[in-house]
């Protein structure tokens, strides 16, 4: 992988982590970090769904996005309810 490709699925990770932060209901208290990493990982499963489904995924692919963001939602969910919860009050950065 070429240094524009890791630029790339991180920028790609970011949209599609912040797409499913976005559907997931309430608030959730992940780090941005957290959040490109699902992105990531969302899109490679999207991708491999996309594949054992016989899709193409040359180029823009609607019902891969849709698999891709589908699969950030869940990896946002299950993280947000594993992540610990801040407390009011208390300083992050301590």
């Amino acid at each position: 992988m070429t240094i524009g490709g890791i630029i790339t699925a991180i920028i790609f990770g970011a949209i599609i982590g912040s797409l499913g932060r976005l559907i997931v209901p309430g608030k959730q208290d992940l780090p941005v970090w957290l959040t490109i990493v699902a992105g990531i990982v969302a899109a490679f499963v999207g991708t491999a769904l996309a594949h054992a489904f016989d899709l193409e995924t040359r180029g823009w692919n609607f019902w891969e996005t849709l698999f891709q963001i589908g699969a950030a939602v869940i990896i946002v969910a299950v993280l947000a309810a594993l992540w610990p919860k801040r407390r009011a009050g208390t300083d992050a950065r301590r």
